[in-house]
């Protein structure tokens, strides 16, 4: 089994035993997160940016425009922090103080690269808009030049990474499980509503039908 970790900078400390160093439990967290933070120190403040990203193999991309301030920092720094959470509900227990959230997160560190090579940007910038709806990409009309240039794709090696996983019943000492309080876990996901068309150019008539990628994303949440 291949690990990630523990490493001096993502060794889960608080609650150790709900730590994963496992790739496979962290990949796929990695994977399912809808959006992650990037942080990096910027003029001496520490920072973090919400941010799209897209995991091919042991390196994690994001971007952003050319100017984006945080990225360029993680560039000049030379390496990055990044986190993503998945909320999967809320743990109930008999008391406040054991009550929780239902969680999977995972934070990663490695060297960061700015990415130039020409297909390498292609195959991760198309990889970015088939992450969030699959299929997307060969929908919509190809990236022009002048939006790549303004957009800046940096791709940070999963160096060292650590999960943790927060599910199942609540840590009720034995008094506590003896009250006749409520407890157990409030389970959460997220939910998709009916698409709603624009209205302006080609769309105007209302003849354009649903496309398949749209069709399959409401399809997989159901």
């Amino acid at each position: 089994m291949t690990t990630l970790g523990p490493g001096d900078h993502t060794r889960v400390r608080r609650l150790p035993e709900k730590a994963r160093y496992d790739a496979d439990t962290i990949e796929a967290i990695i994977d399912a997160a809808p959006f992650c933070h990037v942080a990096a120190t910027v003029n001496g403040v520490a920072m973090a940016l919400p941010t799209l990203h897209l995991r091919d193999g042991d390196t994690l991309y994001v971007h952003a425009n050319k100017s984006n301030a945080l990225l360029r920092a993680a560039l000049d720094q030379g390496e990055a922090a990044v986190t993503m959470t998945l909320y999967d509900g809320i743990r109930l227990a008999r008391s406040g103080f054991e009550s929780s959230i239902a969680y999977r997160s995972v934070m990663l560190v490695g060297p960061t690269r700015e990415v130039v090579e020409p297909e390498e940007r292609r195959r991760i910038l198309n990889g970015f808009v088939d992450a969030v709806v699959p299929g997307r990409s060969s929908e919509v009309r190809p990236m022009t030049e002048r939006e790549e240039r303004l957009t800046l794709l940096v791709a940070i090696t999963i160096r060292e990474a650590s999960a943790k996983v927060s599910a199942g019943p609540t840590d009720d000492d034995a008094d506590d499980a003896a009250l006749p309080v409520w407890a157990g876990v409030i389970p959460a996901r997220t939910v998709y509503g009916e698409p709603v068309a624009n209205t302006d150019g080609a769309m105007a008539s209302g003849a354009l039908p649903v496309p398949p990628s749209v069709q399959r994303f409401l399809e997989n949440d159901e």
